[in-house]
């Protein structure tokens, strides 16, 4: 990363326009009224939190999470929908962002950081190790 001004910030509802143009680069199959209903749900949870990454004025980057207290890991933050604008990726923010994060949790004492990931994403994989996480189970779904 070059020695740019980058920062991270939590967003509201208001930062949804923003957001979404982000959000269609992981999500491509929704429209964007659904899309923003489902962002618009999420921040009415008490316990979502949503980080924008900025390159001083820009927002490129977006990651939401969800506080929750498990018997196996205490209070954390599960993060979801990582997203770097892909302009900028490969450049340091994804690093930038998930130590902001870590920072943050430390600073609200949370034990611990979860993360999904796809199973086919191999880089986001390598990311993470890189960054400490590690597999502690399998993730599953049941559509209703």
């Amino acid at each position: 990363m070059s020695n740019s001004k980058s920062y991270i910030k939590l967003l509201s509802k208001g930062d949804i326009d923003n957001m979404l143009p982000l959000v269609f680069q992981l999500n491509k199959a929704y429209e964007e009224s659904q899309m923003r209903i489902y962002l618009e749900e999420m921040f009415n949870y008490e316990t979502y939190v949503c980080f924008g990454l900025f390159l001083e004025e820009q927002l490129i980057g977006i990651t939401s999470g969800w506080t929750a207290t498990k018997l196996y890991s205490g209070k954390q933050l599960e993060i979801d929908n990582v997203i770097v604008d892909s302009e900028f990726q490969s450049n340091g923010y994804g690093k930038f962002m998930e130590k902001a994060i870590v920072i943050w949790c430390k600073e609200r004492n949370y034990n611990s950081v979860e993360l999904n990931t796809y199973v086919k994403n191999s880089g986001s994989h390598k990311f993470y190790f890189n960054q400490g996480y590690k597999i502690i189970g399998y993730h599953f779904e049941k559509k209703l």
